[in-house]
């Protein structure tokens, strides 16, 4: 009996992270395709630069409701209304893609390789069950970085320093999935709605990005 119930209480935690990693892939998985259809709509209705750059702002400040409201029942409601927020702010620039002449191709390019990326570096953490909590401070630093590179760049309008941040992001972003799905695995983070969205952003950014690298590419 004694042996029995040291089984059963050894792998209750494992158990616990199991509930967490699947509820998170599962509203990872919803949120996704309601980011999907609110940019579509978006598209559609053609909106302007200044109002994706509303909605993206809209979109940050509904991230720290979602935070406050992650450990209650009305998480799941905000955290449905910030991804579609976000994702209705890719419109205009979905549309500047649309315009070209293989854009379509571009767009369809760059969300096979954030899919692909996604998938290869979960897997990866998933099975070898390594603890990636070491890189946090290291990411943390680069997206400072990255961030000032890019409020530089705006006055700057250097090409090359516009493929070196896109690049640079990409390979943050990368970490951040191994960093975030390996919290999830080793009971780091124990809040599904927190996770999904660390994964919804890193995913986000990582698409936007890889985009951006396509199109300078192929010109």
């Amino acid at each position: 009996m004694n042996s029995q119930f040291t089984k059963t209480h050894t792998s209750s935690p494992s158990i616990s992270i199991n509930k967490v990693l699947k509820n998170t892939y599962i509203l990872l998985g919803m949120t996704l395709a309601f980011s999907a259809l609110t940019a579509t709509i978006a598209t559609m209705m053609n909106i302007g630069g200044i109002a994706s750059l509303v909605l993206m702002l809209v979109g940050f400040g509904l991230l720290f409701v979602v935070s406050k409201t992650a450990d209650t029942s009305k998480g799941l409601f905000w955290v449905f209304m910030f991804t579609g927020v976000m994702g209705a702010s890719l419109g205009n620039m979905l549309n500047h893609y649309l315009a070209m002449e293989n854009g379509s191709a571009l767009i369809m390019q760059a969300l096979g390789s954030t899919a692909l990326i996604f998938f290869a570096l979960s897997a990866y953490a998933l099975s070898s069950k390594k603890d990636f909590s070491f890189m946090g401070g290291f990411l943390m630093t680069g997206m400072i970085v990255v961030v000032i590179a890019m409020i530089a760049n705006i006055f700057l309008q250097i090409p090359m320093m516009q493929v070196l941040i896109s690049s640079v992001v990409v390979l943050i972003m990368s970490g951040f999935i191994l960093f975030d799905t390996s919290r999830i695995i080793n009971g780091g983070e124990t809040n599904y709605i927190r996770a999904t969205v660390s994964l919804y952003l890193n995913l986000f950014n990582l698409f936007i990005h890889l985009l951006t690298l396509l199109n300078i590419l192929d010109d």
